[in-house]
């Protein structure tokens, strides 16, 4: 008897043991997990903070107007405090890389220092532009080699856990893709010598009252299955479910899932006022591109025009993982209308509709009056920095600080390699805007 009661106490024992060592490892595995996690944020939020940094600099070239300059350069020294937070955030202590964060901290103290100072007494000389050109070509250096690192990283599945791991080792060479790819980053720095958002995203400013411009009257569920068979020229064979949304917002919307005899999901958010798609969203793999941009291009186009939305102009596009995201902006007589802007994606392997968002058109698109400019084409060229190439002008209207339209003359120029869209106050003259256009993004072999 009583051998069989120490018996089940040693194996109550060895449960009990494995038990807890289950939950130590599993306790383990969660904080590893969670230092991941947090390791992964901080370096993609480094990446974009470096991308956002190199555009915001590329912006401030381009800029003639002192009221545009210091909350521009007030932004570069917020952005270069973001990224050097981002790198203390990751496991480099062991890994020399005090030239990067010396260049951020470095744009952070120049831009402060020109943003906090009365610029109409003391106006940007010529070598502090030629300063800011070097910072941005600093910039454009430490952001491309930060993307090849996050491409090896996503691409081979990197764990930030390894470079801890390969950094505190004792007596053993740093041999770690991660690494490698900073001590090129760093390398790169120290060879230096010591030295938006578009127009279309400016209704963003406005807040759900901005629906105020729907007509029409409040759709039953059965309606709103009924406006995205036709919108999305559905056959009749598929599965609807509807959800209604909207509690504690401005605008009520159904929020449709349909699944159709491919089991292929579309997800669409149509308003119960009057009954306007504003999202849809196709969740499929687009395996290869068999059309070209161009002709995607054409396919949105037509479907705008399929739909009624008429007097639509392509303003930017981009191709990405076999797909083609497209921006159109509404143009009367003559004029862009930025804040109306419908944005699409377009598959490239057999040219279906497969995202479109009309947020920002039914926000703002109403029945206008087109004022006229009170200044002239040629006075409000005379208002641009010098050092930028016109290329190109027009007339637009596009939604300022302040959340208000207002009509602009439109340029585009370009400096060096860098093309910039310059919006200046067709009214007053000021310098409403300056964009910088994304160039075309590198690919990395590896």
């Amino acid at each position: 008897m009583l051998r069989l009661v120490i018996i089940a106490v040693l194996a109550i024992a060895v449960v009990g043991t494995g038990y807890w060592g289950y939950q130590e490892h599993q306790d383990k595995n969660a904080v590893l997990i969670n230092a991941e996690n947090n390791y992964q944020r901080a370096f993609h939020d480094l990446v974009y903070h470096v991308d956002l940094l190199h555009d915001k600099i590329g912006t401030t070239l381009a800029m003639s107007s002192r009221d545009q300059l210091s909350p521009s350069l007030a932004e570069v020294w917020r952005i270069s405090s973001e990224a050097q937070n981002d790198v203390g955030q990751l496991p480099l202590a062991l890994l020399p890389f005090n030239k990067t964060e010396e260049f951020l901290h470095q744009i952070g103290d120049y831009s402060y220092e020109v943003a906090v100072r009365d610029l109409n007494d003391s106006p940007l000389s010529s070598d502090e532009y030629d300063t800011l050109e070097k910072l941005y070509t600093r910039a454009a250096e430490i952001q491309s080699e930060l993307r090849k690192v996050q491409n090896m990283v996503i691409n081979n599945n990197l764990r930030w856990m390894d470079v801890e791991l390969a950094l505190s080792a004792q007596n053993q060479p740093h041999d770690n893709t991660i690494i490698n790819g900073f001590k090129t980053v760093e390398q790169n720095v120290s060879s230096y010598e010591e030295a938006e958002f578009g127009p279309t995203f400016t209704s963003m400013k406005q807040t759900e009252d901005s629906y105020q411009y729907l007509e029409g009257g409040t759709i039953t569920e059965e309606e709103a299955k009924e406006v995205a068979r036709e919108f999305l020229s559905l056959n009749g064979n598929e599965q609807i479910k509807v959800t209604e949304n909207g509690e504690g917002s401005n605008v009520g919307f159904y929020s449709l899932t349909i699944i159709d005899e491919t089991e292929k999901d579309t997800y669409i958010d149509i308003t119960k006022k009057g009954g306007y798609p504003i999202y849809v969203i196709q969740n499929r793999e687009i395996p290869s591109a068999n059309i070209s941009l161009k002709e995607a291009s054409d396919k949105a186009e037509q479907f705008l025009e399929e739909h009624d939305f008429n007097g639509f102009t392509l303003y930017e596009s981009a191709e990405y993982d076999n797909t083609g995201a497209f921006t159109f902006v509404n143009e009367v007589e003559g004029v862009k209308i930025y804040p109306d802007a419908i944005r699409m994606k377009v598959s490239l392997d057999d040219g279906s509709i497969v995202g479109f968002s009309a947020k920002d058109y039914l926000m703002s698109h109403r029945t206008r009056d087109i004022p006229e400019a009170s200044i002239s084409r040629e006075e409000a060229r005379q208002q641009i920095n010098e050092r930028v190439n016109i290329m190109e002008d027009g007339l637009a209207i596009i939604t300022s600080d302040l959340g208000e339209e207002v009509l602009c003359y439109e340029f585009y120029g370009t400096i060096n390699n860098d093309t910039y869209q310059i919006f200046i106050n067709a009214d007053n003259g000021r310098e409403e805007s300056v964009v910088k256009m994304r160039n075309a993004e590198q690919a990395y072999d590896m």
